[in-house]
């Protein structure tokens, strides 16, 4: 599983939780955060660098953990870890086949990052969902960098949460994607802004179930019934990565990898 940094920490919890015996390896790359500041070809050429180097080390699936990368980068890492026979999975895909089948309305709302919004992936996989839906989608170009940086949360990052609501309730929408890997972390924030009775979709659930069903259908599945093993790689510094990626994941994170990559 991969991420710009530590925001896929988020989906990575869920993975863990949901399967207890499989053997994970993160890899931070938070020497280039944030993604969403990057053109589509440095984000694609970041997927194709680091698919390659987790191939290299043995994985049997790749989970993409960051909206960012997966919106620019999914069919060039698909291009190089499918003829190997692994599989890729993204977060945007199952977020919004969630989406479709949650909102009663049909009016979805996705808060993602520039390069995410640029990319249109959202509105493709939406369009995909074989139900008419009205998509608002909304930059938050800072959001993931004040988060990244760490807690506490002052009143500052309120306001900037509010602002970044604010067109999402005015189109009325009863279900919002959050597109980033990192925003879960202020979720209270935004079900506060957005109201009691919006449904927010984030990633870690969807991944986690597709993650099954993948690892099911190409017979995958770990057998073991011990608990399986987690460990992390990143490409800056391993200390700040495991200080933040604690507060993130919510347990322990034990010795961090620094990895040097082209």
């Amino acid at each position: 599983m991969f991420d710009s940094g530590v925001g896929g920490l988020t989906v990575l919890h869920e993975c863990l939780v949901s399967l207890p015996t499989e053997d994970f390896l993160y890899l931070g790359d938070d020497l280039r955060f944030p993604y969403g500041a990057l053109s589509q070809e440095q984000l694609t050429q970041n997927v194709r660098t680091i698919t390659s180097y987790l191939l290299e080390r043995g994985t049997k699936l790749i989970v993409i953990a960051c909206n960012s990368a997966a919106s620019a980068g999914l069919a060039a890492a698909r291009e190089i870890a499918e003829p190997r026979g692994v599989e890729v999975v993204a977060v945007i895909e199952p977020e919004a086949e969630v989406a479709a089948a949650v909102t009663d309305s049909g009016r979805v709302g996705v808060l993602a990052t520039p390069a995410t919004v640029r990319s249109g992936s959202y509105l493709r996989a939406l369009a995909a969902q074989h139900r008419p839906l009205t998509v608002t989608e909304v930059e938050a170009p800072d959001l993931a960098a004040v988060i990244q940086r760490g807690f506490p949360f002052d009143r500052n990052v309120v306001e900037m949460v509010r602002s970044y609501c604010e067109p999402l309730k005015r189109a009325e929408v009863d279900t919002v994607i959050l597109g980033c890997t990192h925003y879960p972390l202020v979720a209270p924030m935004l079900q506060r802004s957005l109201g009691r009775d919006v449904r927010l979709v984030t990633g870690g659930h969807a991944i986690a179930a597709m993650c099954q069903r993948v690892l099911a259908e190409r017979d995958l599945t770990a057998t073991s019934k011990r608990e399986g093993d987690y460990s992390f790689l990143c490409t800056g510094d391993p200390e700040a990565f495991t200080e933040l990626g604690t507060r993130f994941l919510q347990m322990p994170l034990g010795e961090v990898e620094q990895v040097v990559l082209p």
